[in-house]
């Protein structure tokens, strides 16, 4: 059932599409067949064929029919080393696909630490604002219960209290998109314990905590209800 006091059609349409994360659209069978060039080796993970293209003069820019660089192929298929000898071969990693997402948060959504490392290491910024929402890496990360994730963008200087379009910080995503569970749990405590303001309510004046209790998620409260003293 969703929450009184939140904007049920919202939160009905984001469950359905699984919100931010199912915007992102990574290669299709077809599309990684029909690579050729950066795009290819990028998918294959080949880091000598990224430095052999790249004597050549390809352009570690280009992008495919939905806006895709070799970088964002090389980060939905999980390779980090090519992503990391990708940017430090001049591949941009603010740039956008089609659906606004940058390598980081695609990497965030998926999950993928090691990638995220990477990427972070070689210079990507988790400062970025991405997806149609106007959101960030950190809040697609608290809504998936990525803690591990979450915990990486912190580090990496993540603005802690962005507010995407739907009017929704990080700490609230985790709570309203959440499942409660251990991960969200962590999620949150992430967030706390790095000086995520909790006191931030969304555009109908609801805090997390309120949004927390409502729902059962009794740990989640507790770290709220703490951090809120």
């Amino acid at each position: 059932m969703a929450h009184p006091f939140a904007p049920v059609g919202m939160i009905g349409i984001l469950a359905l599409t699984g919100g931010a994360a199912s915007a992102q659209t990574p290669p299709t069978p077809t599309e990684l067949a029909a690579y050729r060039g950066l795009h290819a080796v990028a998918a294959k993970g080949s880091v000598e064929g990224i430095g052999h293209l790249r004597q050549q003069g390809d352009d570690p820019n280009a992008r495919d029919s939905n806006g895709r660089t070799p970088l964002h192929v090389a980060v939905f298929q999980g390779h980090g080393m090519a992503a990391r000898v990708l940017i430090a071969a001049g591949a941009d990693p603010a740039l956008l696909d089609n659906q606004r997402y940058d390598a980081v948060t695609i990497a965030a959504v998926q999950d993928d630490v090691p990638t995220l490392k990477a990427l972070l290491a070689a210079g990507a910024s988790a400062k970025l604002v991405t997806s149609v929402y106007d959101g960030t890496a950190l809040i697609a990360a608290a809504h998936l219960g990525h803690d591990s994730i979450v915990r990486e963008l912190i580090r990496a200087g993540a603005p802690l209290d962005h507010i995407n379009n739907l009017g929704w910080t990080a700490l609230i995503e985790a709570v309203i998109l959440g499942d409660g569970g251990s991960r969200h749990t962590e999620t949150v405590r992430a967030l706390v314990e790095a000086g995520a303001n909790p006191k931030i309510p969304d555009r109908n004046g609801v805090a997390p905590l309120q949004h927390a209790e409502a729902r059962g998620y009794t740990s989640i409260a507790s770290i709220l209800s703490q951090a809120d003293r």
